[in-house]
């Protein structure tokens, strides 16, 4: 089978929309199928017409995105129009080439990426991430997003909350299916013992330990989490929060835990890789994820495979997790670092590991080849179709 992956992001980007392209193009090329790709660049890369080879399974037809910020051309409100014609003459091969072609997210190049394989009949599957849904207005005139929706062959969903959203919002329809994200192999089960070891492996001397991984964004709620930190330091001394992800919010989250008084507590890291991330969220009494809005966190879904607890706000995600997960994911309200603070006290007066229900689920439902059987599955369904079978 030809699966050609159409998306706004690929690798070294990190967003979700980036990773599982990726990871499905791997798995499907390790099991024969042949893999393309059209997306834009990595943001270091625009503009560069010569390309080094990335890790990338199969043929990658890159997209600039230049014009999009081209202040003339938004001027004389050619921007969209050229870009989509650049898109449509980058995707067209590609897409004869497809058996069935998979689009991820919204955006311009999702968008005519759409549009084209709709033109080819192709057989479509559109994986959706959150923002997509929880943004949604439809727009008069000419609604590619929608359009795209409505005519793809199969939507997949990254949560049940996202699913239920898009009802709401009048946009219920066959062919659906709800796909959590793959939790890497890096994220292994660590039990009290080899806990410490993470911790003593990182060089960690601190009694109690607390990880965050996210962008550093206004979105992920760091601010609150570093507002509850001084509560809990009160009560707890000898205490330290580790916040993983590179973003524009850094310097105000350093003034935060400055005005808080709380600078000497907080480790940002910077972008790690996958490997270190497992170590800290192994490491740690709880994983914090403050965010206000979210899917399906596989930040925190990571965290639970290592045998860390997750404490999240009520954001959509997190509510989700609670249900699939219940004592192992504490939730508390947005934008209330006093609650927030109330519960990490609460997790480092009665410190435990995951129960081995919440492992179980982990290992059936979240690993690779789960989430690759059911993406196969529909992919296979979604070529059938198309050619009446």
């Amino acid at each position: 089978m030809h699966i050609l992956h159409i998306t706004p992001h690929l690798p070294p980007d990190q967003a979700a929309n980036a990773l599982l392209p990726f990871h499905l193009g791997m798995w499907a090329e390790a099991a024969g199928d042949e893999v393309g790709y059209v997306a834009h660049p990595p943001r270091q890369q625009q503009g560069r017409r010569a390309r080094a080879a990335t890790s990338l399974p199969g043929r990658v037809a890159w997209v600039e995105s230049h014009l999009e910020s081209s202040g003339l051309a938004r001027t004389l409100r050619l921007s969209t129009g050229m870009t989509a014609i650049a898109i449509a003459r980058a995707v067209a091969p590609a897409v004869a080439w497809a058996d069935v072609v998979h689009i991820h997210s919204n955006g311009l190049i999702a968008e005519i990426g759409a549009v084209v394989a709709n033109r080819q009949r192709k057989p479509v599957v559109l994986t959706l991430y959150g923002t997509e849904i929880w943004h949604y207005k439809p727009k008069r005139g000419i609604d590619l997003f929608t359009r795209a929706y409505r005519r793809a062959s199969h939507v997949v969903f990254y949560s049940h909350g996202l699913q239920t959203r898009a009802t709401e919002l009048g946009l219920g329809r066959r062919d659906t299916s709800v796909i959590y994200p793959p939790v890497a192999p890096e994220f292994t089960l660590h039990d009290e013992r080899t806990q410490a070891s993470a911790r003593a492996a990182l060089g960690l001397k601190t009694r109690h330990l607390f990880v965050n991984v996210k962008r550093l964004h206004p979105l992920a709620g760091q601010q609150y989490l570093i507002e509850a930190l001084g509560e809990v330091i009160r009560t707890h001394p000898d205490t330290r929060l580790v916040i993983c992800g590179t973003g524009a919010l850094l310097p105000e989250l350093q003034a935060t835990a400055r005005a808080a008084g709380v600078e000497g507590h907080i480790t940002f890291t910077g972008l790690l890789d996958n490997a270190t991330i497992a170590q800290y969220d192994a490491a740690a009494d709880a994983f914090v994820l403050p965010s206000l809005l979210e899917a399906c966190p596989t930040v925190a879904l990571e965290a639970l495979a290592t045998g860390t607890p997750v404490i999240s706000s009520d954001n959509p995600g997190g509510v989700e997790l609670r249900e699939l997960f219940g004592f192992d994911v504490s939730v508390v309200p947005r934008k209330q670092p006093l609650a927030l603070a109330h519960a990490m006290i609460q997790l480092l007066d009665d410190k435990r590991r995951v129960r081995a229900t919440t492992s179980e689920i982990i290992e059936r439902e979240f690993r690779p080849p789960a989430v690759q059987a059911q993406y196969k599955a529909i992919y296979e369904r979604a070529v059938r179709a198309a050619h009446g079978r």
